[in-house]
């Protein structure tokens, strides 16, 4: 064996050796350990609860049925036929002592209009007529008689001839002025050859001297008789004219007359219609002027109908009136301690309205009236109803509850089906909607428990409970 050789000393070879202490065991104390404790124990616990909790739903199970789709809306009942009593003439109106609820019969006096005024304005307008027709009378003696009209014409025929004469003389005379003229040429020409004496050119002279003036007194005369020709047709004229005078005045008082007898004649018919009746057998639905007072004509004093004559206004969406035909069963809820009513429905109105909802939206609105199947005794005009139409009845198809399906995207349609602890989201085909139930067409088969109401913190395959 191969020998190695001494190491060389060392400082630390110099140094006495130190016995090692001898190693103690860790020990923790037991407060310590406490602290350590409840730590870990707030960390567990604050976990715990940072740790979602599964949800708590509703659930309803898909079950087979009948399915009746309807349009629910608020309606009202009205009578049937509704007749308003007006005032037919002007007058006083006496106090009506008719009460609303009375019933009344066909030809009963339900009202009484004051006929003192109407006879006094007879007994007027009778004066009246009688003073035009004594007026007229007068006016038709003041037309000139037939007799002094052939005179008239008399006269112009009698001028006429004078005239006729007077015209024969005149030229009587301008021949005979000629001639002078001639007779006074020639004695000229004789007396300045010395043939005949002097005396004799100037009785020539004289005779056309006076054959001229005898002309000129009958153009005066024939004057004179066509100056009375035109006077003699100037009185006929205006006894023409005063014959047509009366004929203005006559149709005056003759409308006036005319006139007032029209006016008689209303005065007459207003006088016996002072009593007003009722027009049908019925019942007093309102009264709109019950005191004493004086009213115009048409003034609307009650409302009389058969209360047992009963139909439904209903005002549905114009969209949900293109579903309802004639026929459709109305059920009528009056109230949660009636029986509901049946009805049915008798038309729909042709024209829209508009009508502002609660919300303030404009909806175009359409009135559907209904008919009871049995009338109600105990149901009067205007009361207030919920009316449900069925528009659609399906028999033994699979439903789901509307509160558990939701739009998922476009026109799609989604629900929860709860399966093992678990929300499990299922896209659905639906078809007919009622307010609470769908039909399901696929997606869904009976016995599934679908979710109701889900909230917007249910997602798909969340844990439930």
């Amino acid at each position: 064996m191969k020998q190695l050789p001494p190491r060389p000393s060392t400082l630390q070879d110099n140094v006495p050796a130190v016995a090692p202490r001898p190693r103690r065991a860790f020990k923790l104390p037991l407060k310590r350990l406490l602290y350590v404790a409840l730590g870990v124990g707030a960390l567990v616990l604050v976990a715990t609860l940072l740790r979602p909790t599964p949800p708590r739903v509703e659930t309803a199970t898909i079950q087979r049925g009948d399915l009746l789709v309807t349009v629910e809306e608020e309606g009202k009942t009205r009578v049937r036929d509704r007749y308003q009593v007006a005032a037919e003439t002007p007058g006083y109106l006496n106090r009506i002592t008719l009460k609303e609820g009375d019933a009344v019969k066909q030809g009963d006096v339900v009202a009484q209009i004051d006929a003192l005024p109407s006879t006094t304005e007879i007994q007027q307008a009778l004066a009246q007529l009688q003073e035009l027709r004594a007026q007229r009378a007068g006016v038709a003696t003041q037309r000139p008689k037939t007799a002094a009209l052939e005179q008239a014409r008399s006269r112009i025929d009698a001028a006429a001839a004078r005239q006729q004469q007077a015209n024969a003389r005149v030229a009587q005379a301008k021949a005979a002025l000629e001639q002078a003229r001639r007779d006074r040429q020639r004695n000229q020409e004789l007396a300045a050859a010395g043939a005949i004496s002097q005396q004799s050119l100037e009785a020539a002279q004289l005779a056309e001297t006076t054959r001229a003036r005898e002309l000129d007194a009958a153009e005066l005369e024939a004057n004179a008789a066509a100056a009375a020709v035109q006077v003699a047709r100037n009185e006929l004229t205006v006894l023409q004219q005063e014959q047509r005078d009366p004929d203005y005045l006559l149709r005056v008082y003759d409308a006036r007359i005319a006139s007032t007898e029209a006016q008689l004649t209303r005065l007459r018919n207003n006088a016996e219609r002072t009593e007003i009746r009722s027009p049908i057998t019925g019942r007093v639905l309102r009264i709109h002027q019950e005191s004493a007072q004086y009213v115009a004509s048409g003034t609307l004093l009650m409302e009389i109908a058969n209360p047992n004559q009963l139909e439904l206004v209903i005002d549905v969406l114009s969209s949900d009136a293109l579903t309802i035909k004639p026929g459709d069963p109305i059920r009528v809820v009056l109230g949660s301690e009636m029986e509901p009513l049946a009805a049915r429905v008798k038309r729909i109105e042709p024209a829209a309205f508009t009508k502002v909802s609660a919300l303030g939206v404009e909806e175009q609105r359409v009135n559907v009236i209904g008919e009871f199947v049995n009338p109600p005794q105990n149901l009067g005009d205007g009361y207030r109803v919920d009316a449900a139409i069925a528009i659609w009845q399906g028999r033994d198809v699979v439903k789901v509850p509307i509160s558990a399906i939701f739009r998922c995207g476009g026109d799609r349609w989604c629900t929860f089906v709860a399966a093992n602890g678990r929300a499990n989201q299922r896209q659905i085909e639906i078809g007919r909607r009622s307010s609470l139930e769908a039909e399901v067409l696929h997606g869904l088969t009976v016995g599934d428990r679908v979710i109701l109401h889900p909230s917007g913190q249910i997602r798909d395959q969340q844990r439930i409970r």
